[in-house]
């Protein structure tokens, strides 16, 4: 009897590495070392770089006080009680939820960093935050938004920081190539689409506009080494490991 498919057997080969645009790309560990240490904390962060990472990933929300923390949900308590970090002040979170300052006091400034915004407030702070505490980032801070015109409406807020419309292929009612165009003209720097979205085809078209691509949930060796073989300008995945050792083969260093 014949075994089913999983979604990581479908990714198609690309026998011959096609070039990238970022050179070497990116291995972002997502939400740090996420499958090594628990999740968005500064053990994790600082667990990926050691583990040879070159970006780290995290969603960023504002707290009741204008504080970025990093954090998946955006929500702490239990069960019974929970509460939407916009309602609580830094003090009152648990430490194991870490400032940006203080991901930036803890790991330095030697990778780039991805950052989810989920609160749509929450994009000109962090600017501001990095701008203060760690300028030097400003070129290496990539912001990500579920609506790219969210993204593109942020342009004149820096040239440096990287604007990213994380999305999926069959939400791109106008199609890949439009889109593209359009990302080009509103100043957006990349795509990021879930890994199961890209071909060889699709890098190759979003690098004919000089838009970045970006490829997510890529956490199984035949899908790592996949997606870098498309031209892919930077990859997340929980296993930091796996991702690394996918770059040395693929690209030769992470």
């Amino acid at each position: 009897m014949a075994l089913p498919k999983r979604a990581f057997d479908t990714v198609p080969d690309v026998q011959q590495r096609l070039p990238s645009l970022l050179d070497p790309p990116i291995a972002f560990a997502h939400r740090g070392a996420r499958a090594h240490a628990p999740e968005n904390t500064i053990e994790a962060f600082r667990l990926a770089l050691r583990l040879g990472a070159t970006g780290l990933e995290s969603d960023v929300w504002l707290t009741g006080d204008r504080v970025p923390v990093l954090d998946h949900d955006g929500v702490v308590g239990g069960l019974l009680r929970r509460r939407a970090i916009s309602s609580v002040r830094r003090a009152d979170l648990p430490e194991a939820i870490p400032t940006l300052a203080e991901l930036f006091e803890a790991c330095g400034t030697g990778y780039d960093l991805s950052l989810d915004v989920k609160d749509a407030t929450a994009a000109e702070t962090v600017v501001a935050v990095v701008r203060e505490t760690a300028p030097e980032m400003l070129g290496r801070l990539w912001l990500c938004f579920s609506d790219w015109r969210r993204a593109a409406a942020l342009r004149p807020l820096d040239a440096e920081v990287k604007l990213v419309d994380s999305t999926r292929l069959n939400r791109i009612r106008e199609g890949p190539e439009r889109r593209a165009a359009l990302l080009a003209d509103a100043g957006v720097d990349a795509i990021n689409l879930h890994q199961s979205d890209w071909t060889g085809g699709l890098t190759t078209l979003f690098h004919r506009f000089e838009r970045l691509t970006l490829a997510w949930d890529a956490q199984h060796e035949r899908v790592l080494h996949a997606v870098l073989r498309m031209g892919i300008d930077g990859v997340y995945s929980d296993w930091v490991d796996r991702m690394v050792d996918a770059f040395r083969a693929e690209v030769g260093q992470p």
